[in-house]
């Protein structure tokens, strides 16, 4: 793509020095976007139909926990690769080779008749999640630094198709079977593949080039971890609640299964609609200082969530929770940018999989702490800690640089 995308539009500059947003930009963003929602959609299918496979194959608490858990692990780890293949052959490539094998992993889930196949399938629909770590450098070179926050805000709003799986596998799954709830999305991958073949464009320029090592290098800075260490609280939160809720509010206050997907789509809305708002924000007053206020206001919502309140107070909570998940995840990915204008593909990969990873862990652990202690209170009690941990690296590494954030040395030669 990078011939097509140098004969469609002028040469520029990279992101990083770039003046002005590039003719082109705000199409290739929109497609983007639609792309993420697709993944996101298939990546968060399976979670919304936890409680009727928990009725179908006698699943224990933690067994429904490590099934909504499972897709996370491949749709972490693969935003590694992916994000390095990204700098490498351009968004358009891997974006519509992604979409492309989505296929298999959905005609297999809506064919399995047994638990060990349907976690088979679970698995690879969990490549549908590393879609992030494709956009978020295919994104950030048709933008120039002051504008980055804001335009991955809006990339981030892909999320949304969290809350479109809530709603439309139970729908699906209701009116034709569950099976459905999965070939139902067949077509659209395919379209959506299709469409970004033939109409996206990578942002033209040199793309960064090297060796794996020199691509891996960033892998070796503080500030990458430090990174993936808010991204595995704001992004893997996100996911975590996102796709145990539905259990949790059938299991703790014998919610039906559609209004669960419901109140879970409901927050996934919210998180993705603050998330551009948590970019532009940090556009305007700098990453840390919106990280402060986020890591903050989760450690005191999570403590309210541990006592397990009335409806009405469990609602507010998460809503807010979702809302600072998002505005995190926008600050954070400011950052990513911000800091590694070179190696953005790269550092989006392990960011992204940090985050993805993040949401593996809590399905599993809230399932065994519900098995062991009855309630879910220690579980929110960790999420209140972890917050606290984020809050006090922030101050200490992040705010003390400032608020306007110096790009880290590249360690190797740059894009040529």
């Amino acid at each position: 793509m990078g011939d097509r995308a140098g004969q469609d539009a002028p040469s520029a500059p990279t992101a990083g020095g770039a003046e002005g947003t590039r003719p082109g930009a705000w199409p290739a963003l929109i497609l983007a976007t639609l792309s993420l929602a697709v993944g996101f959609t298939v990546w968060g299918l399976l979670a919304p139909l936890a409680p009727l496979f928990r009725e179908q194959y006698g699943l224990s608490a933690t067994q429904t926990g490590i099934l909504v858990a499972v897709p996370v692990i491949l749709g972490s780890v693969a935003r590694i690769p992916l994000g390095l293949l990204t700098d490498r052959y351009g968004g358009r490539t891997v974006f519509a080779a992604l979409m492309l094998f989505l296929v298999i992993p959905l005609a297999l889930a809506g064919l399995t008749t047994s638990f060990a196949l349907l976690m088979l399938a679970s698995f690879f629909l969990g490549l549908a999640g590393a879609a992030f770590a494709v956009g978020v450098p295919f994104v950030a070179r048709w933008f120039p630094p002051q504008r980055q926050g804001m335009a991955l805000g809006v990339y981030g709003m892909g999320n949304i198709g969290t809350a479109v799986a809530a709603l439309a596998a139970p729908a699906l799954a209701g009116a034709f079977g569950w099976p459905f709830a999965f070939w139902g999305f067949l077509p659209v991958v395919v379209v959506m593949a299709a469409l970004f073949w033939l109409f996206g464009r990578d942002a033209p320029g040199p793309r960064p080039v090297g060796s794996l090592a020199t691509r891996l290098a960033p892998f070796r800075r503080p500030m990458a971890w430090v990174l993936s260490l808010f991204y595995f609280l704001t992004f893997g939160g996100f996911v975590a609640i996102s796709v145990y809720l539905p259990t949790f509010l059938v299991d703790a206050y014998g919610l039906a299964r559609t209004d669960a997907a419901g109140r879970a789509a409901g927050f996934v809305a919210v998180a993705t609609i603050a998330r551009p708002i948590g970019g532009v924000l940090a556009d305007r007053w700098g990453g840390p200082l919106v990280l402060n206020g986020t890591f903050l206001a989760v450690a005191l919502l999570a403590i309210l969530l541990a006592f397990q309140p009335g409806m009405t107070s469990i609602t507010v909570a998460f809503l807010g929770i979702a809302a600072c998940f998002g505005l995190g995840n926008g600050a954070v990915f400011k950052l990513v940018p911000e800091l590694f204008p070179n190696e953005t593909g790269a550092v989006t990969g392990l960011v992204g999989a940090a985050g993805g990873l993040g949401g593996f862990f809590p399905p599993i652990l809230m399932g065994v702490v519900r098995d062991l202690t009855g309630d879910y209170a220690i579980g929110f009690m960790l999420l209140s800690e972890c917050a606290l941990s984020c809050l006090i690296v922030n101050l200490l590494v992040l705010q003390r640089r400032g608020t306007a954030l110096m790009p880290e040395p590249t360690a190797g030669p740059g894009p040529r």
